[in-house]
């Protein structure tokens, strides 16, 4: 469903993300690990679109969506939080779930002014709309807290609800930036039981990046590698994290001589 082919991106003479191919099949979660500065979440950008690539293509679906912006991919079915929040923060809770929902019906050929000329239609969509954002807030557990500002919620509660938003999108593939960072003890089990519950479906990709291993270990069903921009360390969970690459690379561990 999604794919990157020689994806590169230069700052000057720096090349921060190199080359990297990769196929992202649905039903499937991968994680995106490697140090600090290996490349993670700039591949992310060039997925998204937050950044222009360099050289490489960017496929969904089959189509090339390379030259598309940001907002355009997201309308194709590309859907990312982001280590830093990105909310309305003043508006309520339920209000920001619900232009999300509004903004993925736009995306789906349903015009403003189409809508315009059918009050009948506004009004129905309108309570569906109140109707599916009442839904998600109720299984990220934001019901009670749907009336307030998005800025006065904690920050754990501020990342359910950009997790929240996400599903109000419902795309095709999920990115996922460090859904945890900054998260309490007590508040990491709700936002992973989302993904948990994701994972079940089978007609969605899903991309993590996560520096946490013991959340990669019980979530992904694959796992990539990048060191210095470039992908070094590709397959299943088990096998990847004993790699000696990794060990050396990610996890700053000396490779063990064999026995």
């Amino acid at each position: 469903m999604l794919e990157t082919q020689d994806l590169t991106i230069r700052f000057g003479g720096h090349v921060a993300v190199d080359h990297v191919s990769c196929r992202f099949e649905p039903g499937t979660l991968t994680a995106i690990v490697g140090p600090n500065g290996a490349g993670k979440t700039t591949y992310f950008n060039l997925i998204s679109g937050q950044l222009p690539a360099s050289e490489g293509r960017v496929r969904l679906d089959g189509q090339d969506i390379t030259a598309l912006p940001a907002a355009q991919r997201t309308h194709r079915g590309l859907g990312r939080a982001f280590q830093l929040t990105q909310l309305f923060p003043n508006l309520s809770v339920h209000e920001n779930v619900r232009l999300a929902i509004q903004a993925r019906e736009a995306g789906r050929g349903r015009s403003a002014l189409g809508l315009a000329r059918d009050m009948l239609r506004v009004w129905l969509d309108h309570a569906g709309w109140i109707a599916e954002a009442d839904r998600i807030l109720d299984q990220v557990r934001l019901a009670e807290k749907a009336r307030v500002p998005a800025s006065s919620l904690p920050h754990g509660d501020q990342r359910k609800l950009e997790v929240a938003l996400l599903m109000a999108l419902d795309p095709k593939v999920y990115m996922f930036d460090e859904p945890t960072a900054g998260m309490s003890v007590d508040e990491v089990p709700v936002v992973l039981d989302l993904i948990r519950a994701l994972k079940s479906r089978k007609d969605i990709v899903i991309l993590l990046v996560e520096h946490k291993m013991d959340v990669v270990r019980e979530l992904s069903d694959r796992i990539i590698v990048l060191h210095n921009g470039q992908l070094v360390a590709d397959g299943e969970p088990a096998t990847v994290i004993a790699s000696p690459v990794v060990q050396q690379a990610y996890l700053g561990m000396a490779a063990e001589e064999p026995a």
